[in-house]
């Protein structure tokens, strides 16, 4: 290594592709369709194309700083593009690299199917399961120079396929580590058999008739994206494992309903331990088995396209599951195959193996997973975990991130694994333009959200988790310490023209060992006294409150996306536990389990829906906020002005659009008649009040008001009015030009209820155009 910050890389051997040099007879196998082009409903060949590399130099031009780091950036560019130009080469370019899935793993032609599997570390190989009774000698598999193993089964005699569809099947392989049988690493199925720890991989190829034919195009691309994040698994009312069917028909209406216009699915690739919450991957193609087959899954995502949502799936590259048996972890006998050798590929914290993003064949079966969730299952774009653990080498563990750029570009940085975030950047936006990419960085890389021909990593959105962090810090104090320009700062400290989501609390703030944002307000007062037949108290009164103004600021200044994870929209008043057994650790201390429960491992959706618990006004308060941004679409507006963060007072004001926020964070003082800026002049009117007594407040404003503005300076801003700011309360105020119609009190936006309600939203008023940026 180089003491310029450079990172070395392992040179790629002279021809690199285990597919570039197959024989003719093992390509006869290859799907009919030419590599070249996709296949349309109509029959017709379509072109795809992924564009060539830019200069990479706009990243200078955006952020000047960055010329400091010229060295490096320009490197890193370079390896991307030297890596683009070794797949145009041997593998005829990035769109045809990415679809593995078609030569890798099973494939199905006319006269049979092929099996194909890249293993250089085994010795022998064979083809077993339920076909051939396991019989490790009858379907021998051939080798190519390049460790690809191969074997083509001819069809029946009658005609059916050699593999019946549902057959259990495996890998017998002599390894440098002893015979070993192993799941295919291109499985597209694989499922626990009763009273078995290891999964078998499952080949699934159903008849036609029983095979989801998606009937409803996926949407555009909104906006601003709302994204209500989601585990398909512990989304019943019940203490039992969800199914994709039954979230396809309970949840997904409820999702439109509220207002959110995606959906992010956790735990979609299958996981052999479900407490891992889906993050320890064994079977990257594989749906997971345990909510249903992948046609139920399809099912689903149909039913959310005819909706109008997208649907994001949190995808896992950034480490693998450390199981033998029935993952990647020693797949072919060898610790280096996927992996890095030795410390180098293995997480310690999280007990799981990291890749080589160096590695020709680990690029290869990488984008092809990306692209084939894309592809077979219509997802609209991908949440991509655990991003900082792949950009830096310490994976940002025990690192404390100042801003320096120098802990971005420097010997830290592992730049095989920044290049491969380009390069599926680039795959999925070049082939998937309406595609969404969001990237969990808590490192705050710069560039990361710039188009990868200007030099960027290339995703569309940064999930903001500083905000999270922030807001659990401040609800250890008093609420007498709270400052309001911490408060602002954390949330609009993001770099220019790179997009974040920001959220108040994910699926991390609500597992067991940590706390949700209800349970640190209210606490177990939540137990007893959320009924409306009961007497409130203080604790509850202040959690109700600040739990909505907190959603409503982290909307309103965090981003321009927001996300929920399911349930906290009503302050769900459980943490997630996963059934979970003792654990006995090496130093042996154990880890108390639940008895295999799955108590807490549900979402009690019932009590949002509750007129008689008070559970039921923080998810109105929700659904409000998501069609107030649907109406108005702030969180793009170019247009953002912070007039006001005034400690003594605990007030913020800002605008976004024509838009003007009020919060009055003080836990007693309301004010009369109080001064806020605004840039426009006019009559404003309240569109959202948490006060509301349908949000369970405490009805202390009169929605028949009208605010008309006043000439003068005030908060640097050109004008201002006039309005009541009770305590603990947010209020937000529009300009009565986007208001074409008279407006009385506004009626709560859609309480829970029929789809047709929530549908009517979208006929709504078309958004007015942006202001030029301020302040």
């Amino acid at each position: 290594m180089e003491d310029d910050g450079k990172v070395e890389v392992e040179e790629q051997e002279s021809v690199p592709s285990a597919l570039a040099n197959n024989d003719e007879k093992a390509c006869d196998e290859a799907p009919s369709v030419p590599l070249h082009m996709k296949s349309t409903e109509k029959g017709e060949a379509k072109p795809r194309s992924i564009p060539s590399p830019g200069a990479g130099q706009k990243i200078y031009k955006i952020d000047p700083i960055l010329l400091g780091f010229r060295e490096h950036l320009d490197y890193r560019y370079a390896q991307y593009k030297r890596i683009r130009e070794a797949i145009d080469k041997y593998e005829g370019g990035l769109e045809v690299f990415s679809r593995g899935y078609e030569k890798l793993g099973f494939t199905r032609s006319e006269t049979g199917i092929t099996y194909r599997e890249w293993a250089p570390g085994a010795k022998s190989a064979a083809l077993i399961g339920d076909f051939n009774n396991w019989n490790a000698n009858a379907d021998i598999m051939s080798r190519n120079e390049f460790g690809v193993w191969e074997i083509f089964l001819p069809n029946n005699a009658d005609g059916s396929p050699p593999i019946p569809h549902g057959s259990r099947v495996k890998i017998h392989m002599e390894t440098p580590s002893g015979i070993k049988d192993s799941i295919p690493t291109w499985i597209k199925f694989s499922v626990q058999a009763p009273g078995e720890i290891p999964y078998n991989g499952i080949y699934y190829d159903p008849p036609e008739e029983e095979k989801h034919v998606f009937k409803h195009p996926q949407p555009k691309r909104p906006k601003s994206l709302r994204i209500y994040e989601s585990h398909v698994g512990m989304s019943s009312t019940e203490p039992i494992i969800n199914t994709y069917a039954n979230f396809r028909d309970d949840v997904l209406p409820r999702i439109k309903r509220l207002g959110y216009n995606a959906v992010q699915i956790m735990a979609i690739q299958e996981h052999s331990y479900y407490a891992s919450f889906g993050y320890h991957v064994t079977n990257f193609f594989a749906p997971s088995s345990r909510f249903g087959n992948p046609d139920d899954l399809k099912s689903l995502i149909d039913r959310a396209h005819e909706l109008g949502l997208l649907v994001l799936m949190d995808i896992v590259h950034s480490h693998a599951s450390n199981n033998v048996l029935d993952g990647l972890n020693m797949f072919d006998g060898t610790d280096g195959h996927y992996f890095h050798l030795g410390s180098r590929g293995h997480h310690w914290m999280w007990d799981s193996r990291l890749f080589n993003y160096g590695s020709w064949e680990v690029l290869r079966f990488l984008l092809s997973n990306a692209r084939w969730w894309l592809e077979e299952y219509k997802f609209d774009g991908f949440r991509f975990d655990g991003v900082t653990s792949m950009m830096y080498t310490h994976h940002g563990l025990e690192v404390a991130f100042t801003g320096n750029y120098n802990e971005y570009f420097g010997f830290a940085t592992d730049v095989d694994a920044v290049v491969y975030l380009m390069l599926v950047n680039d795959m999925i936006h070049g082939l998937y333009p309406d595609a969404v990419t969001i990237g969990e960085d808590v490192s705050g890389m710069p560039t990361f959200c710039l188009p990868v021909q200007d030099g960027g990593v290339g995703f569309d959105y940064r999930l903001q988790m500083a905000i999270a962090d922030k807001w659990i810090e401040i609800l250890k104090k008093r609420d007498e310490d709270w400052k309001m320009g911490d408060i602002v700062h954390t949330l609009t400290n993001r770099r220019w023209l790179e997009k974040c989501v920001a959220y108040a609390e994910s699926h991390d703030q609500a597992l067991v060992g940590d706390k949700t944002l209800a349970f640190w307000l209210m606490d177990k007062d939540m137990y007893d006294f959320m009924a409306l037949d009961r007497p409130s108290t203080p604790r509850i009164d202040r959690g109700i409150a600040l739990h909505k103004m907190i959603r409503l600021i982290t909307m309103g200044l965090g981003g321009e996306g927001y996300l929920n994870f399911m349930g906290n929209e009503f302050g769900h008043p459980e943490w997630i536990d996963f059934p979970r057994g003792e654990q006995h650790l090496p130093n042996g201390s154990v880890i108390p389990g639940n008895n295999y429960s799955y108590d807490k491992c549900r979402r009690r959706f019932d009590l949002g829906d509750a007129d008689f618990l008070r559970y039921r006004g923080m998810q109105e308060f929700d659904q409000a906020m998501q069609h107030l941004e649907a109406k108005y679409g702030f969180m793009t507006s170019e247009h953002q002005y912070i007039s006001r963060k005034n400690e003594g007072d605990r007030m913020i004001v800002f605008e976004r659009g024509n838009l003007v926020f009020v919060f009055n964070f003080h836990w007693n003082n309301s004010y009369f008649d109080y001064r806020v800026g605004c840039l426009k002049p006019g009559k404003y009117k309240i569109v959202l009040d948490s006060d509301d007594p349908l949000f369970r407040g405490f009805n202390r404003l009169d929605h028949n008001a009208e605010y008309f503005s006043t000439e003068g300076w005030y908060d640097d801003r050109p004008r201002s009015f006039l309005v009541y700011a009770p305590s603990r309360t947010a209020v937000v105020y529009a300009l009565v030009e986007d208001e074409p119609e008279a407006v009385g009190k506004p009626e709560p936006v859609q309480k829970i209820g029929t789809l047709e309600e929530a549908e009517a939203v979208e006929e709504l008023e078309p958004r007015k155009e942006s202001e030029p940026l301020e302040g």
